[in-house]
């Protein structure tokens, strides 16, 4: 239990790389990369076929696209256009393997940051007291691998079989806690729940036997509890040793992919690095900040012009870096909420409502931007001043995990909504 406890499960993770991961069968993945902090969709996937979103944008608005200029909107159907610094994803959608959902976010109105990513995370909004995150709950529910058709929430004895290394632990397919991985120093809010799920800040640092904190753990299970708690500490720091292996400084993207530099970048490098080591991931998650542009936000160029670059760069990186393995991927991106329309006086924008996600790889029937739209005259917008949401952020979710990751009790994955999939946007092909 105290292993456990330490996010540090051994038979999780030592049984299946004992026995090589090479050959463990490839999974679908979905890859999570949440943009904290509100980016403004606005800027991001530019409606110029609205002149609503011009009258409110005095110097911050992105030019419409025009034959030969620099720095405008890279066209996508002749009313929404990229943001002049994501050209990196331009081939992607043109050849229908990245789709965009306007509109799209949660019908609680919350304007705070904290509240509204923690709606989203547990996938409940309005409700705080939900235990788990739905990607936690979407590992509960989605069929393990190997386990002839039992499900991990059937019950804590099917879960005691894998701690126990009971069904099936031969392979890397098997092992709980590599199926779901967030890059960073905690777990985030989606990750969490009864499913074990990895929090690894860098490949390269992973582990626990460097520092005070590795003697420290050392000294607790190196004592005369007994020799099954010694052995299952030696399993642990074995397996901690493995992973540790997979040795980040000698990994080199393939097919010529280049990642911005940066903890985003690293960070997708080293996801694109655990899929390739067949290792079981099945979800993957990520977050980037810096979107809470309320001063000096800037227009084609700028700071969210930068921060832009960074994000569809580093997309693009692991697009190209997993090449065909993409046929079983799918990246979603996701934000807590939009902007306003109208920028304010310091050439920023505030809090506001609906947003834009991204949806790229394998099944993604793309090219096309997808949802209601609107419109951004003042009589359209919410509560007189934001993008209407039109697409609740659910119902993508479920979309996604229905027909990518194989999700069936999606009543369990998002309780207490209704799910219609007359909703559905037609994300997958």
């Amino acid at each position: 239990m105290a292993l456990l406890a330490l996010g540090l499960p051994p038979d999780f993770l030592m049984r299946p790389m004992l026995a090589g991961t090479r050959g463990a069968a490839r999974k679908k993945t979905l890859v999570c990369l949440f943009q904290r902090g509100a980016v403004d969709g606005l800027s991001m996937v530019v409606p110029f076929g609205d002149q609503g979103y011009y009258a409110g944008r005095s110097n911050i608005a992105i030019t419409a696209p025009r034959a030969g200029a620099e720095g405008t909107a890279l066209d996508l159907d002749g009313f929404f256009g990229l943001h002049p610094a994501m050209g990196s994803l331009t081939e992607l959608y043109s050849r229908g393997e990245m789709a965009v959902i306007h509109a799209v976010g949660s019908p609680h109105p919350s304007r705070s940051h904290f509240d509204a990513q923690e709606f989203m995370e547990l996938g409940t909004p309005g409700q705080k007291s939900t235990p788990d995150g739905w990607l936690n709950r979407v590992l509960q529910e989605v069929e393990c691998t190997d386990c002839r058709g039992r499900t991990l929430a059937d019950g804590a004895a099917h879960e005691a079989d894998h701690t126990l290394g009971q069904v099936g632990m031969a392979t890397a397919s098997t092992v709980p806690a590599l199926r779901g991985v967030a890059m960073g120093t905690a777990t985030p809010a989606a990750m969490k729940g009864d499913h074990p799920t990895l929090a690894i800040p860098d490949l390269s640092r992973f582990g626990v036997r460097d520092g005070a904190a590795g003697s420290a753990f050392e000294r607790l299970y190196r004592t005369e509890m007994g020799d099954a708690v010694n052995s299952a500490a030696d399993e642990a720091f074995d397996a901690v040793d493995l992973l540790e292996h997979l040795d980040p400084s000698t990994y080199r993207p393939a097919n010529g992919a280049v990642y911005p530099n940066g903890e985003f970048g690293r960070s997708l490098q080293q996801i694109a690095q655990l899929i390739k080591a067949d290792v079981g991931v099945e979800v993957a998650f990520a977050d980037i900040g810096g979107w809470d542009t309320h001063a000096n936000q800037g227009g084609a160029q700028g700071q969210l012009s930068r921060r832009l670059g960074e994000f569809s760069g580093g997309i693009a990186g692991l697009y190209r870096d997993l090449g065909d393995r993409m046929d079983d991927v799918v990246i979603l991106t996701m934000s807590e909420f939009g902007r306003t329309v109208r920028q304010n006086g310091t050439g920023g924008t505030d809090h506001g409502h609906a947003n834009c996600m991204l949806a790229l790889g394998g099944g993604v029937h793309g090219g096309r931007v997808l949802g209601d739209w609107p419109g951004l005259d003042r009589k359209q917008l919410y509560e007189g001043r934001d993008l209407a949401v039109t697409t609740d952020f659910r119902d993508v979710f479920a979309e996604i995990v229905e027909g990518h990751v194989g999700a069936e009790r999606l009543d369990r994955i998002f309780p207490g909504h209704t799910l219609d999939r007359t909703k559905y946007r037609g994300i997958l092909g």
